[in-house]
């Protein structure tokens, strides 16, 4: 049984700290929030909860899930030396954290939302640690949320993070802008759903690249200047459409 602190409470920490709590191999130590009232689980001890980082008690690793702004402050702030300390962040490097105590990544690469439950079994986890004996400590820990455990460098960790924003929120914006379409034409979203569905399936069989499908990429100039007149009214939308069928083209010469 390893015991586990989470510092901070935003989507990731909310995640973390649910799967902890119902763990069998692990054991939620305490969760440090300056904001205590804002944390709603239920079955949750209110007692682990401090506010203070001089009540923090003795861990077998501290998580720190806060924003990458604010991973070097909290670090600093820790009234402890030589324990293990990991963060969450995609992008920002091991070297953020304090010397002073031993450092390491704890990073699942997935998107977080309060209310949206995660199925940790499935997430991959990417780590890194200054040392081999800290990074099996941390590669355990990991095996108990996630049957994907990869040893993940710092720039490695850059890359897969800018590689997730195209993938997962560049993406979620292009729902977002074709929702508002639909809305303004009383279409309901959901006619696009299957569509979309079946377009993040079928990358699981099939290189992205190979399943490229539309007017962009069959070089379509019909199609694609009727969509253009449809935008007319949009110059924003127009010229997102204009720059992405032009990416779409050049990278499939």
């Amino acid at each position: 049984m390893k015991d586990i602190t989470i510092l901070g409470f935003g989507n990731v920490a909310h995640h973390l700290i649910r799967y902890v709590q119902n763990s069998h191999s692990l054991n939620l130590q305490q969760i440090y929030a300056r904001s205590p009232e804002k944390i709603i689980l239920s079955g949750l001890d209110v007692s682990k909860i401090i506010t203070d980082l001089n009540q923090l008690q003795e861990a077998d690793l501290y998580i720190i899930a806060v924003s990458d702004d604010a991973i070097g402050e909290l670090s600093d702030w820790l009234p402890f030396e030589n324990r293990l300390v990991v963060h969450t962040s995609g992008t920002a490097p091991i070297e953020v954290l304090n010397a002073k105590n031993r450092r390491g990544v704890f990073y699942p690469l997935q998107t977080f939302s309060k209310n949206k439950e995660v199925d940790f079994k499935t997430i991959p986890m990417c780590l890194e640690a200054d040392t081999d004996d800290d990074f099996e400590t941390i590669k355990y820990i990991a095996e108990q949320f996630s049957d994907h455990v990869y040893q993940i460098s710092s720039v490695q960790r850059k890359s897969i993070h800018v590689s997730a924003v195209f993938v997962n929120n560049f993406v979620n914006h292009m729902y977002v802008l074709g929702n508002k379409i639909c809305d303004e034409h009383n279409i309901p979203f959901q006619i696009l759903q299957p569509l979309i569905k079946e377009t993040a399936d079928k990358i699981v069989s099939v290189k992205p690249i190979d399943a490229q499908t539309g007017p962009a990429v069959r070089k379509d100039s019909k199609t694609i200047e009727k969509h253009l007149a449809f935008l007319d009214e949009n110059i924003d939308l127009k010229n997102l459409y204009l720059t992405l069928t032009e990416s779409i083209q050049n990278y499939n010469v």
